[in-house]
């Protein structure tokens, strides 16, 4: 299995769009920002056919350490959520789309 980097992302605008290789990182890094940019005012990013980014605020708690037990608190926190749309869902596990078509192993 490989792993999505910047750089393979990068090669592919680079490819795909015609863009020079300088281009389509200066691209990429502009999009990057400007969903960073949107998570950190609270936003959500929602790419259709993709999915939805939002940042959900979890609450004070108590945890136990699993070394000795102790009771420690966790402190309140913001978390980045993913849920992906149902056409992704549908292509991750090869089920048909409406018009009966499934995806391609690509």
């Amino acid at each position: 299995m490989e792993t999505v980097t910047r750089a393979s992302l990068v090669e592919q605008i680079y490819q795909q769009v015609g863009l020079s290789r300088k281009e389509s990182a200066v691209l990429l890094e502009d999009i990057l920002e400007t969903l960073m940019q949107a998570l950190e005012r609270g936003e959500s990013v929602k790419i259709s056919g993709f999915g939805t980014f939002s940042i959900r605020q979890k609450g004070q708690r108590c945890g136990r350490n699993p070394k000795t037990g102790e009771e420690v608190p966790i402190l309140p926190r913001s978390v980045l959520v993913f849920r992906p749309s149902q056409l992704l869902r549908a292509a991750i596990n090869h089920e048909p789309l409406e018009g009966g078509e499934a995806y391609d192993d690509e």
